[in-house]
């Protein structure tokens, strides 16, 4: 599921489809690296055009020179030749044919890559908009049809050209007349292919976009199955469900039936050619006109296989279509703008010593709505600084702004004296620890978990760091130890054994500032005291953010900050803040009775 702000989101952009004529350009710029390959399946297509249109003359020739004349050892001659032609054909389409499936597969590998690593270099705020079923599907299913139209589609498009111009050439050195006839029925199917295009076209690309949602939900409904089954939802689910599978039927139905049209309507020109090249030619031969009946006969395979060219490029409309259509969503994810590079000027701090100052921050996610309002904060080198407050206060603003997930509009935010804008960002976010409450893990082995927060941590310091989060003893006890794989998200383990995990990720990166947001919100309270005991070990000799609803849990910080309606309004530690009886007072009391004590 998205992760919403605590203090509002901006709203999604909306995206215009992009030209047709644009996407095809951009999809053949992947193509040019591969000229090698392309200009060899080129030669093959044409020596294959130039064979099958020749090996039809031959048999114009045998019919009228050999077969009708009984002359049989001529028509053995010819035979095999026809032989020849047709091996020295169907390796050319062999070779031509894998040359294609090379080129095909990798510029789809390409653009799988290119998406990949666009995605690594979008801006937080696009995941936030962005469900991630939708990603997938833009990663996935978009790039399979692109990759089936170039597997496919494209050699078939060179193919057909040629098998176009060597036909049309043969037919009109034989008869003109019957060249005509034969050639009059192509307007209709033009005129009826490019209106079918045009409408399925549309329909492939609302399909692609349906689909895309149809994935979202599904991937956030198997997220949260466990609230599905909670709060018994599954019948209203399974509604939802089969309403926007209903609205993919449609459209798809639709989509398919009219790129389908297309056969039908072919088909029933072709005979109608056929037809026309029977009476025609028969009318010229009763009419004394120059005509035989191997040239009918020619005619006959010739205008099958001049429309054919035709025919299998309608048949390919549906692979076109869906193409473009993925490729357009794929280009709409390479065209988003990624978070801004580092100035050439920025700075890259050695050792950090924690000294963090927000001075006058204003920050919104949407103009005209602010989130934060005259943030002003300081922590000192090695200090713990607590944010309270109702939900949507904007606590996980300010972290975001830290991070520099998001830059703000308004106000400085500085790091050792260095305004973080003018910090290289990996180089803020490596001096950054942050244990959320939802943890996340992958799925691997608990060693790889914890190592992902330094890769080239040794054995020894992965244990050193699961001792000091009080994990080692849980992991010890599992059959395979610290090779225990992980199921999705660290399924198998507790919600406290994960959070112990994230502890000991984040002791092994060896943070200068650490930022805790309710860490401990989801545990029970006895692995709760093993996790505090954890984060105190973590929280040594740093400077800490603790974002907590808990306020038992930050009693000893050196500096509450109690933030409401995006302001802080007030502040200092937790004695002096119970003696005013404000906000927080009325806070800590509230929850302190609810939690039944007193």
């Amino acid at each position: 599921m998205n992760n919403p702000h605590m203090g509002g989101r901006p709203p999604a952009s909306l995206k215009k489809p992009k030209n047709t004529k644009k996407t095809l350009a951009r999809l053949l710029k992947y193509l040019n690296k591969y000229w090698l390959q392309l200009t060899i399946s080129i030669i093959c297509i044409a020596f294959v055009t130039l064979g099958t249109v020749f090996a039809t003359r031959l048999i114009g020739v045998a019919i009228d020179k050999y077969i009708i004349t009984f002359d049989f050892q001529g028509l053995a001659k010819v035979c095999s030749m026809l032989f020849a032609i047709y091996v020295g054909t169907s390796l050319c389409m062999w070779i031509q044919s894998n040359l294609f499936l090379h080129v095909g597969q990798s510029v789809v590998a390409t653009i799988r890559k290119e998406i990949f690593e666009k995605i690594q270099r979008l801006p937080l705020k696009y995941f936030d908009n962005t469900t991630h079923g939708e990603i997938m599907s833009r990663v996935t299913n978009d790039v399979d049809n692109i990759s089936m139209a170039l597997n496919s589609s494209v050699s078939q498009v060179f193919q057909s050209g040629l098998t176009l111009i060597g036909t049309l050439a043969m037919m009109l050195y034989l008869s003109i007349p019957l060249t005509i006839a034969t050639i009059i029925t192509i307007p209709v199917m033009l005129i009826a292919t490019k209106a079918v295009a045009s409408r399925s076209r549309r329909y492939y690309k609302e399909k692609q976009e349906r689909l895309g949602k149809l994935n979202g939900f599904i991937e956030e409904i198997i997220s949260g199955q466990k609230v599905v089954k909670v709060f018994c939802q599954e019948e209203e689910i399974t509604d939802s469900f089969s309403k926007k599978n209903t609205d993919l039927l449609e459209v798809g139905m639709r989509a398919e039936i009219f790129s389908g049209i297309v056969g039908p309507i072919m088909m029933a020109l072709n005979n109608v050619t056929y037809a026309i090249v029977v009476v025609g030619g028969g009318l010229m031969m009763v009419m004394g006109l120059p005509m035989t009946l191997g040239t009918i006969s020619n005619f006959i395979i010739y205008s099958k296989q001049f429309t054919r060219p035709l025919n299998e490029l309608a048949n390919q409309v549906n692979a076109m279509m869906a193409a473009f259509a993925g490729a357009e969503r794929v280009f709409e994810v390479l065209d988003e703008e990624e978070e801004l590079e580092d100035a050439p000027e920025s700075v890259e701090l050695k050792a950090v010593r924690g000294d963090v100052v927000f001075s006058n921050v204003d920050f919104s996610y949407e103009e005209g709505h602010p989130i934060l309002k005259e943030i002003n904060l300081y922590a000192k080198p090695g200090q713990t600084i607590a944010l309270v407050g109702p939900t949507g206060a904007g606590k996980t603003t300010i972290i975001n702004l830290l991070t520099r997930f998001y830059d703000i509009a308004k106000g400085t935010i500085t790091i050792d004296g260095y305004d973080i804008k003018d910090i290289k960002r990996k180089n803020i976010r490596s001096t950054l620890g942050i244990v959320l409450q939802d943890t996340y893990l992958f799925t691997d082995t608990i060693r790889e978990n914890i190592r992902y927060g330094r890769l080239n941590a040794t054995d020894e310091e992965i244990i050193e760091a699961a001792k000091l989060a009080n994990a080692h003893e849980f992991i010890r006890r599992l059959p395979d130890g610290y090779d225990t794989v992980l199921s999705d998200s660290g399924g198998n383990l507790s919600q406290g054994q994960r959070q112990m995990l994230a502890i000991s990720r984040a002791i092994l990166a060896n943070p200068s500032i650490l930022i805790l947001d309710e860490a401990t919100s989801s545990v029970d309270t006895r692995t709760e005291v093993k996790i505090q005991e954890a984060m105190h070990n973590l929280m040594k000799g740093r400077t800490n953010f603790v974002i907590a609803h808990r306020l038992s849990t930050i009693r000893e910080a050196d500096l509450i900050a109690v933030i409401n309606h995006g302001e802080i309004i007030e502040r200092g530690n937790h004695k002096e803040l119970m003696e005013t009886k404000g906000f927080y007072y009325n806070l800590y009391r509230n929850q302190f009775e609810s939690n039944g004590a007193g």
